[in-house]
Order: C-alpha cells, then structure tokens, then sequence
C-alpha cells in the first residue's frame, strides 16, 4: 500500500512538473501566460460576445462593439487562460442531454427534492405542441447548462393526472429554484409567464429569479452595517460592480453553495461616496472580495482564478467543502492507487488483472467502511470546534500560491482528460519497466504463463478452502482449539477429499527427534560424545529423507500398517532385530499390549532422554521391530513414538495420521499432564 502511495505522490508531482513546462512552451512561443490580463479593445466581436455568453450576461439589447467591451470590463477583469477556456468551450460541438420524465416520481425524485440546484423543464400539454421548438430547445439547453441548471421534458401524456393536478393544461416553461436561504430546504415551482418565446428572453426570466436569492446592497450605510455583522456564516464573497445584476454564474453558485457560503452583490452604480469602500480595502471596480475569519481575501489575483463557474466553484469547494466532496475526492484518490496495482504485479497478464480486481474490491471496500464511523462522528455536537478548525486550516492552506497552482492544474487536466489518462498511462509503464528490471537484478522468477499462473491458483485456492494449513510452529503449545471439530465437518462436506489430501508436509521436520539409550550400554565419555552427535546427524538424516521422500514410498510399497503376519525391515543403521534388549520374534509379541518390554532383561532404556510428551515403548508399530541402542526415533502429536525413518515414509505416503490411534499427524494435542510408569517397568 505504501509503495502504491509513493507511485501515485510521484504521479501529481510528474503532472504537476509538467504544467508548468507547457505553460513554458506557451510563453517561448507567445510570450503570454494564461495568467496575463487581456485588453477587450483588442477583441473582436464575436469573441466578446463568447465572453459574456461564459458569464452570463445578457447583450441582446446592445449592437455595438462598444457597449459589449463596456460590459464584459464592468463583469470583471479577462485573463487569457479564461479566454482560451471560452473559445474552446465554444468550440466544441456536443449535445448536451436533457432528461425526459416518465411519470410524476420520477420528476419529484429530480427536480421537487434536489435542494440545491436549478432545473429548467418544458412541460408539453395533451395534444399541445411544445412551447419552445427543437432547435431553439436545443440552444437553450446549451446555454443554461454552462452555469449548472438541468433540463428535462415533461410530457403530460404520460401521467395526465398530475399535470391536472398541477394545473397545466397547456404548455409551458417550469423553474425551481430553492425557496430558502439554508441548505436542503423547500423547492418552489416558477412558470414562464413571457410572451416572446427567445433564448435571450428566456435566459434572462432565468438569471432575474436566481439573482433575487443574492442579498444586494444599493448605499454604503447598508455596506457597513452588513460588514460588521456577524451571522451564522463564516465565509462570505462580495461583488462590488458597476451592473444591474450580477452575472449568472454568480447567481448559480449561490444556489450551489446554499447554506456554505453567502453571495452578496454591491451595486455601485450610483454611488456618491466611494470612502467606505477605500476603508475596507476596496480600490478597484469591479472586485470580488473573499470575507473569512482570518481575514480578506480578493479573488483574481492568482493563477487559475477566473471569472468563471468552473474556476471559483474549484476555488470555494477547496475553501468550503461537503462532506460529499470529501468522499469524492478520496475515492478517486484510492481507485488511482489501486489502479498502480496493474503496473507494480509482474506475471502473466490474468494475474495482473485478478489481482487488480482483488485490490478494487478491498480498497473501496475498505474505504466506505471507514467512512461510516466518520460520518457519525461529524454529527455529534461536541465536535463542532474540531470542525471549525479543519476549516480554518483549509482556508489558510488554499489560499497560497501553491494551493491557486494546484486548482489551475485541476482544471486544465479535467478539461483535457485524453491527456490526464496517457500520463496516467505512461507512469505506468515506467514502473513496469524499473520492477521488472528490479526483479530480473534480483533473479526473481516470474510466471509469465497464464495457463500454468491459473493451475497454480487453483491448488492455492482449493489446498486453502478445502485443507487446513498444517504448521507446527513452536510444538507442543496447548491450544484451545484442538478439539475444533471444524476438519471433520469440512471434510465431510467433501468426502472425495479423504481420498485425495492435499495437506503440505512441512510439519514433519519440527516433529521431535530423538536417540534411543539403554541404561549401562555406553561408558558416560561415550554417551556424550554420542549426545553432541545427536542434533548433527538427525538433521542430515532428516535432510536425506525429506529429499526423496517420494522415492522411498513408492520403493516401499510393501510396508503395511499393522500386519503381523507380514514381516518387514528398516535400514539396518536405524534399527535391527538383534537388539541386546530384546531379542524376542514378532511373532511372540503379538500378545503383548503397546509400550510392553521384557522386566527380565539385563538392559533398561534410559526413559530420562525421551521428551515429557510421549508414551514409553519399546517397538514401532509400522516395522514390528524392537527399538535398538542408538537408533533415531520420531514422535507424533499424540505421544506415540516410530521409528524416524518408518514414519516418515508413512506420513509421506499421504497417510497423515497416527498408525496406532489415527489422531492427525498435523494437529496439536494436548499434552499429557503426567506420564505413569508402566505396570511391568523396573524402577530405576
């Protein structure tokens, strides 16, 4: 997760490099930046007009080229990177759609309960034609939906009761727009009561009744008294313009940002006294100052800031944001990072993919279950102040310089997302290139083969669904769960699976090994030489059988468990049936019960050198051979104890379990509180 991090901070700073070498490119060919102001008087008239259609203000009423310069340098100062976001956007031929409503809960669902937003929907009476043609339509969709207002049709064919019950019997043009000042509140309907059926005309009912939202200020006492109020807004942005209304994306952020942040709008037109103004910091007309606790702030002056929807929406989201917001940006923060997953995994090309499926699926998982419990705590009220804080700290952190590069970036990289996903792309690559270079320098092995990748998966998947992981880490260790019955349930589930084990035998070497001694057989110098011995030649010995474990069971096919009338034999250095202890035929002890010896004998076996877990004997039960001085002994979970060689070729056989009790050669059993003498032993 860490390395995915790394990759994807490298990335922003890649992106963020590389804005500023276009924005190098720019000036060495133009010698301008998107930053530098432009003179309207140099503009033609087409242009001009694109300009005020991106504000939102209306020019129907002037034909000269004059009267538009005059507005568009009333509105606010032009920048060349807001030019070049106009003509493009002007540019581009797309058709925006518009909703067609099916019934009355689908326009309820979209226009009556979305509280902060702007709908504009044709309502088309029963046997009526619409009351705005398809190629007008299609224009003033186009229009509204620079500033955020959806669209959508209302047949009344398709739920003529309602349209009844609203009373619209013919056809016409419905606005909501919210009805209060506080977030999520009512909805109010509003119908187009004009006669002239115009874009322009239209558009301009449209900005009128979102403008009357925006508290407007027409003298400088009614400027002082609202600046030195203090109400439940922290945030507040002021218009000081020379205009009959402010622009419509102006009026539209203020529905957006409903309850967040409060717009006001300052006439000037026919002000006398301009002193209060110079007071409060307010030199140039038109401005639009920024009004925080920590201080004021005049937008405009950075780069990326222009007199735009898209710029100063970036701008008060970063400053004000939703919780929403919030959950947005870090769900594409995860998804990018878990996307580096396709990149960093090396193999086959089916592996890279599961595992990037497996990685989305986790993250975004993971990523709305820790949302939940934040959720709920920004609801408690003891956590307003830790509120109040956060956004402080963001204030003061997205007004700088760096914070202004970073929105300007976010907005050409979103404007241009061909160019976002090829970077993405090509970032992507590199790491491919240096990990597997990185991993050919480390002579790591690679399975670059799909098919032979998914025949692994599956033994992984079935070995771990249908098989539990034998480890004896640290044997014995007393353990609650050795009596879970979960195995036996799960095994029963698939009976085909006794048949089949796929269980690992790498528990087998932490089976405890040991030396079998008789008492008075060796001198003391013998037996210690003999003890330092023990370790180095268990090891090579076990190293020897585990390498052809495979071998062996199947060149000792013959060996069965618990035949006594089949006579079998060890390795004659293991154990040997000429054993000074006992030198009594199997088949004379078949009558014998399990860990019986001869008390006749002249030798004791030294039961001082056995483990405190396991059971006296003097046989193994899968030779029916006696234990002979000095051979290598091996002792299961269960306490009973084999030759090392015999039960290994055993429990490699596939037969994981005790020949004598049948307990899982891989499970944990609980030791013995106390092991008692036999009844025929000799005490010592």
């Amino acid at each position: 997760m860490w390395l995915k991090l790394f990759f994807l901070l490298l990335y922003f700073l890649v992106l963020f490099v590389l804005a500023r070498f276009f924005e190098a490119i720019v000036w060495y060919e133009t010698g301008i930046f998107a930053t530098q102001l432009v003179d309207p008087v140099a503009l033609s008239f087409k242009k001009l007009k694109t300009i005020l259609e991106c504000r939102g203000l209306g020019y129907s009423g002037l034909p000269e080229k004059k009267d538009v310069r005059e507005l568009v340098e009333k509105s606010g100062d032009l920048m060349e990177g807001e030019l070049y976001s106009a003509l493009k956007e002007e540019e581009a031929s797309e058709s925006i759609s518009s909703t067609n409503f099916s019934g009355e809960m689908h326009f309820y669902e979209l226009v009556e309960d979305t509280k902060d937003g702007i709908w504009l929907v044709q309502v088309i009476a029963n046997d009526r034609s619409p009351l705005v043609g398809k190629i007008h339509w299609e224009k003033m969709v186009k229009k509204v939906s620079r500033f955020g207002i959806r669209t959508g049709t209302f047949n009344c064919s398709s739920d003529p009761r309602y349209c009844r019950r609203r009373g619209w019997v013919r056809s016409t043009l419905i606005m909501s727009v919210p009805q209060t000042s506080t977030s999520k509140g009512k909805v109010m309907l509003k119908e187009y009561s004009g006669r002239k059926i115009e874009v322009e005309h239209i558009f301009k009912w449209i900005t009128a009744h979102a403008a009357s939202r925006i508290k407007t200020i027409y003298n400088a006492e009614h400027l002082k008294e609202e600046w030195n109020k203090s109400d439940q807004y922290w945030v507040k942005i002021y218009l000081f313009a020379n205009l009959d209304q402010p622009p419509a994306f102006f009026s539209a952020l203020s529905i957006k940002f409903t309850g967040r942040v409060e717009f006001i709008f300052v006439n000037v037109e026919n002000w006398d006294n301009k002193s209060y103004m110079t007071d409060i910091g307010v030199y140039n007309m038109p401005s639009y100052i920024l009004r925080t606790p920590e201080g004021i702030y005049r937008y405009g002056n950075h780069t990326g800031e222009f007199i735009s929807l898209q710029a100063m929406d970036s701008f008060l989201r970063s400053l004000q944001p939703e919780v929403n917001d919030l959950f947005v940006l870090s769900l594409v923060l995860v998804n990018l990072m878990a996307w580096m997953d396709l990149f960093i995994t090396q193999g086959a090309t089916i592996k890279r993919f599961v595992v990037l499926i497996s990685t989305l699926g986790t993250y975004n998982s993971l990523l709305i279950i820790s949302w939940l419990p934040v959720l709920g705590f920004l609801q408690l009220p003891y956590l307003d102040s830790f509120y109040e804080y956060s956004l402080k700290l963001l204030r003061y952190s997205n007004t700088t310089t760096l914070a202004s590069w970073v929105r300007a970036d976010w907005m050409f990289y979103s404007s241009h997302p061909a160019l976002f996903l090829s970077t993405y792309l090509g970032h992507g690559l590199l790491i491919d290139y240096f990990e597997k270079k990185r991993r050919r320098n480390n002579n790591d092995e690679v399975n670059a083969n799909n098919l032979e990748w998914l025949s692994s998966l599956w033994d992984w998947y079935t070995s771990y669904l249908f098989h539990p992981i034998a480890s004896f880490q640290n044997f014995p260790v007393e353990s609650d769960w050795d009596e879970d019955p979960d195995l036996f349930l799960e095994r029963l589930a698939f009976p085909d699976l006794w048949l089949h084990p796929l269980i690992p035998t790498d528990y087998i070497k932490n089976l405890p090994m040991w030396r079998f001694k008789c008492l008075g057989v060796q001198s003391e110098e013998e037996m210690s030489e003999g003890s330092q011995d023990i370790e180095n030649d268990s090891d090579s010995e076990s190293t020897d059988t585990f390498s052809s474990e495979k071998e062996v069971f199947e060149d000792k096919q013959s060996i069965v468990h618990n035949s006594p009338g089949r006579a079998s034999h060890c390795d004659a250095e293991a154990c040997s049936c000429a054993n000074k202890y006992c030198q009594t035929s199997p088949y004379e002890r078949k009558g014998r019960s399990y860990g019986s010896y001869n008390a006749n004998e002249d030798m004791e076996p030294d039961w001082l050198a056995w483990p405190a877990d396991m059971l006296h004997c003097t046989e193994c039960v899968v030779c029916l051979e006696n234990f002979e001085n000095g051979c290598l002994l091996m002792g299961l979970p269960c306490g009973h104890v084999f030759h090392q060689n015999c039960i290994v070729m055993w429990l490699a056989g596939g037969r994981h379990c005790c020949p004598v009790c049948r307990w899982p050669s891989y499970k944990k059993k609980q030791p013995y509180a106390q092991h008692q003498p036999l009844s025929n032993d000799v005490p010592s």
